[in-house]
């Protein structure tokens, strides 16, 4: 009536007590804290041997601490880097106070791309570790780390990155470091959990498994390549640090860089008075390119006894200067540089193109010094807008970017026979990160900041300085606005010596015969001018 034995717990049947047992245990389970090893199974039924299904979402790396732990510090590395990251970017349009770098060019940005990017490959495939992907890795961070040596081993490449490349590259061999780590340990930890919820670690991937350690490995080896390139542009640097120059390197603007400041002959003088020296500013070039060639034929010659020349920010061996950075500080730089070297003047001022904006400045500024003005092509502040213009700006930039890679530079350097010379202010200076950031400093404010300063100056200017123009003849036939304002340039002051226009000369007059003689024959009636505008004003005092 009340059923039969076995099923009365009385009677002694325990089919009932192991049953209880299990559900007592099931109980415990959920109610305990998830761990590490739980955290994604205590409400999975087990398969008949007790093992889960290799393809089961719960047999994951992410059960470990350690490797959640990693995932978490990869993700904040990620987000500290593209800060730093912004940070550059910044930098290279305004300057931050402190991270100025004297001549690194883009070679600290480009640390920081190739820092993000090591990151965005291990957090993106961080569940799909591969050893070809740690290989790979470990060879951009040797190739990273011989670049963080080079650095810090060649006096004038640390002294151009200064403390901002330096960490750049430092962070991006830690990262490097770590992403290998990173990887190794998730595969390690993916085979632990393999094995513990599976039975065994699995050897086979899956079609997605493969086409994320394809892509990883593809992206991989792109970082390789560009790490090649930095290193052996990072190798040319070392190379032409070497390039030894006449002159010297004088800190400017409260000892945030140097520019670079030489003078040939000696001081002479005439009836008691000195003579004027020559101050050169250079066009768009380099002025040791061929500018000064020129000039020290004009020294050989006789026709003058003495020139100084200098190189503005960011050209030949200057530092670059922090940006923005316009014509007028490039005057004010070059005034420094010229009162730490005790170099008092009287100056006649010879520049040509852009350079002619900057010592127009410096004349202003220097009223009773300057006593002469000759300038070769000169670009008009009318026309500053050509060269501000945000296509060209764009193009400067990216071209920068791409600099660090070296393309043009090793080509040239392996291929094409081209010296340090042809490097450090040669035809092949343009390729130069420091020159193209000089650029684009240039392009930024050429057509306000530049403008406004140089409209300045020509209020300021006084009217009776000598002025001489040699412009060309090419330029001057093929664009009608350019011709404008040079013959605008002419009323510079009331006292113009001569306007000459060599009919087969290029922007750069010097570079023909015809040219070069003209120029020499003009410079040498700017200081036959110049002398006597001197002896006129000394005996004006006198009475």
């Amino acid at each position: 009536m009340w059923g039969s034995k076995k099923d009365h717990p009385e009677n002694g049947n325990d089919s009932q007590g192991p049953q209880d047992d299990r559900s007592s245990t099931r109980r415990s389970l959920e109610r305990r804290e998830p761990d590490e090893r739980t955290r994604l199974l205590h409400n999975r039924p087990p398969a008949s041997d007790g093992y889960l299904d290799p393809d089961d979402p719960a047999v994951s790396p992410y059960n470990l601490w350690s490797v959640r732990f990693l995932r978490y510090f990869t993700v904040l590395f990620l987000m500290i880097s593209f800060i730093w990251w912004v940070l550059l970017l910044v930098s290279i349009f305004v300057s931050p106070p402190g991270m100025h770098s004297r001549g690194s060019g883009f070679f600290d940005f480009a640390y920081a791309c190739l820092t993000i990017g090591n990151l965005l490959v291990a957090v993106i495939f961080f569940v799909a570790p591969a050893k070809a992907m740690r290989i790979t890795t470990a060879i951009i961070a040797a190739l990273l780390l011989v670049d963080m040596i080079i650095i810090l081993a060649v006096p004038r490449i640390r002294i151009e990155e200064g403390w901002v490349g330096i960490a750049s590259v430092v962070w991006a061999v830690f990262i490097a470091l770590w992403c290998i780590i990173t990887d190794r340990v998730v595969d390690w930890g993916k085979r632990e959990e393999e094995e513990r919820l599976t039975g065994r670690p699995e050897t086979r991937r899956t079609l997605k498994e493969w086409f994320a350690v394809l892509l990883a490995t593809i992206f991989t080896i792109v970082f390789i390549l560009i790490t090649v390139l930095m290193t052996g542009t990072l190798g040319i640097r070392a190379r032409d640090a070497t390039l030894g120059m006449y002159g010297d390197r004088i800190f400017v603007d409260g000892d945030k860089y140097q520019v670079h400041l030489a003078c040939i002959g000696n001081v002479t003088y005439t009836k008691g008075q000195k003579d004027a020296t020559i101050l050169l500013e250079a066009g768009e070039t380099p002025l040791e390119y061929d500018f000064e060639h020129w000039a020290y034929g004009a020294y050989q010659n006789g026709t003058i006894s003495r020139y100084c020349y200098w190189d503005r920010p960011g050209y030949a061996w200057s530092d670059n200067a922090p940006s923005p950075h316009s014509a007028g500080m490039s005057a004010d730089a070059l005034s420094e540089a010229l009162a730490k070297t005790g170099e008092e003047g009287p100056w006649i001022l010879v520049s040509a193109g852009i350079g002619s904006i900057t010592s127009r400045i410096f004349s202003s500024r220097h009223l009773k010094q300057v006593t002469g003005i000759m300038l070769v092509d000169p670009l008009h502040e009318d026309l500053l807008h050509r060269l501000s213009s945000p296509g060209r700006g764009f193009i400067l930039w990216a071209y920068g970017i791409i600099s660090p890679l070296g393309l043009e530079r090793l080509s040239g350097a392996l291929f094409k026979g081209r010296t340090r010379e042809d490097r450090v202010y040669g035809r092949n200076a343009y390729q130069s990160g420091k020159y193209i950031k000089a650029q684009l400093q240039e392009n930024l404010i050429a057509d306000s900041l530049s403008k406004n300063e140089v409209a300045s100056a020509r209020n300021i200017q006084s009217a009776d300085t000598p002025v001489v123009i040699v412009s060309s003849g090419i330029r001057c036939r093929t664009d009608s606005e350019w011709e404008r304002k040079q013959h605008d340039l002419t009323k510079l002051t009331d006292n113009l010596v001569s306007w000459d226009v060599v009919n087969q000369a290029p922007h750069q007059v010097w570079d023909t015969y015809d040219g070069r003689r003209i120029m020499e024959k003009s410079l040498g009636a700017l200081v036959k001018a110049a002398g006597k505008m001197k002896t006129l004003v000394m005996e004006e005092a006198a009475e």
